[in-house]
């Protein structure tokens, strides 16, 4: 399976931009903020909490950084105005991070004393690893300065992360899906496994909050284990999942009486995300693929039967 996977990552470039807009509609809520409040509302009403993201890293001028930080802030007004259960996550390179520091610790300062004065709360995204360095930084400078309505983001697939976590009071822990060198990660399955558990074993002993950000079933299973071990109080985790994987499971975590939240991702880039977002990871490119054929047949067979 791993083979057809590679095959279906290497021909996205030539997909036609609507086949890939189908391929990946159900893990974007659309283009327009519209979009991602309607996703967010069903989501409450299905008792899962959310995260937005408004797409868009790699910005060239500080303009657009400045966009950005002002697209978060328009998300917060309308998330608080219509009473939902959702908070936001932000890449810091969207907001400037690899054109300027100080432009970028400006812009997500702006967004976390927004969202401070809504009640509300910003993740900070991790990318790739000549990234990390300075995104730990700013978020330990934020919290420093009394910021305590922001928490990082750590990937188990890095060597430097069960060291990282000494400090960190809020934190979403997942694999990572950046194709790193392995003098700085763990390339192999279970290794990367091993470093999650690991590391989530910490961050529970530490007393850290934590958003356990995963699909994988044996990590879920640990992740429950490890909870009910220390006798965590729900408000003292949550688990995380990407919009449109695995929902069901998603509605089976929510019913055992864990708190969910959803990953909601939004905005004109739809298109770019789409493309990066399948070709770092082929298993969920094969996943998207092979849930749509499926889903394509069973409506061909629905339409011949009528």
């Amino acid at each position: 399976m791993a083979l057809l996977d590679r095959t279906i990552v290497q021909v996205l470039p030539a997909v036609p931009k609507p086949v890939v807009q189908r391929l990946s509609s159900r893990y974007i809520a659309g283009a327009k903020l519209e979009d991602a409040l309607r996703v967010v509302r069903e989501l409450n009403a299905a008792g899962k909490m959310a995260t937005i993201d408004v797409l868009g890293e790699e910005v060239t001028s500080a303009d657009e950084a400045r966009a950005i930080a002002g697209q978060y802030e328009d998300v917060l007004a309308r998330v608080d105005a219509a009473g939902l259960d959702a908070n936001v996550s932000v890449k810091l390179t969207g907001l400037g991070l690899e054109l300027d520091y100080d432009l970028c610790r400006d812009n997500l300062e702006a967004v976390v004393r927004d969202a401070a004065a809504r009640g509300s709360f910003v993740r900070i995204d991790m990318e790739d690893a000549t990234t990390t360095e300075r995104t730990l930084q700013l978020y330990r400078a934020l919290r420093a300065d009394g910021h305590e309505n922001v928490g990082a983001v750590v990937q188990a697939c890095l060597r430097r992360t069960f060291d990282d976590l000494e400090d960190l009071d809020n934190v979403r822990l997942c694999k990572g899906i950046y194709v790193e060198p392995v003098s700085i990660a763990y390339r192999g399955f279970h290794e990367v496994r091993r470093n999650f558990v690991r590391c989530l074993e910490r961050l529970v002993g530490q007393g850290s909050y934590v958003a356990i950000a995963t699909h994988d079933e044996y990590l879920i299973d640990e992740a429950q284990r490890i909870v009910r071990g220390a006798r965590l109080a729900t408000d003292r985790y949550e688990f995380q999942m990407l919009l449109g994987v695995r929902p069901e499971r998603g509605d089976e975590l929510v019913t055992a009486g864990h708190r969910l939240r959803i990953y909601v991702p939004y905005g004109e880039r739809w298109y770019e995300y789409s493309l990066r977002r399948l070709q770092e990871n082929p298993r969920i490119a094969g996943y998207v693929a092979r849930d749509t054929l499926r889903g394509l047949t069973s409506l061909g067979r629905r339409s011949a039967t009528s």
